[in-house]
């Protein structure tokens, strides 16, 4: 093997070990990888395909909610943006969503009519009104940890 491929070599192997990909080439036939970081939101709980009796139009699975870490605000403190969308495949709205999130605060003010806690783990998502078929509802917060939040009930519109 010559002496550039194995320097190439090396220089995929290291780039893979540190987490980056990505290429460029310079001058002198030396070729490196670089790449930048992509975070992406995590789902709360795994998908799982709705158990439905018959007639009924949704269920709480219709409802995904992904999270993950944004920058943080300027005193440091971690921020978090959530999703909330309705995937249902019968093309319901769905409303009432209701959600558990334990003492749920943020150090950023949330809307409450996106998304307010009502008691302990009874979070109401759009103030109780439909989220359409489709329709995804975001914003963000501010705290020390994640909360784990998960659709706990919903009425189908």
């Amino acid at each position: 093997m010559s002496a550039s491929l194995c320097n190439f070599a090396l220089s995929v192997f290291m780039s893979i070990r540190h987490g980056s990909m990505g290429s460029s080439s310079s001058g002198a036939g030396n070729n490196t990888l670089t790449a930048t970081h992509r975070k992406l939101l995590l789902r709360a709980t795994e998908m799982e395909e709705p158990n439905r009796i018959p007639g009924e139009k949704c269920s709480k699975a219709d409802i995904v909610i992904n999270q993950g870490p944004t920058g943080p605000l300027p005193s440091g403190i971690p921020t978090y943006t959530v999703e909330i969308m309705n995937v249902c495949a019968s093309g319901c709205d769905i409303s009432r969503i209701h959600v558990t999130c334990g003492w749920f605060s943020s150090a950023r003010l949330v809307n409450p009519r996106i998304f307010k806690r009502l008691h302990y783990n009874d979070c109401l998502v759009n103030d109780g009104k439909p989220l359409v078929n489709g329709g995804t509802l975001s914003f963000q917060y501010a705290n020390i940890f994640l909360y784990h939040l998960s659709v706990s009930s919903v009425s189908c519109s």
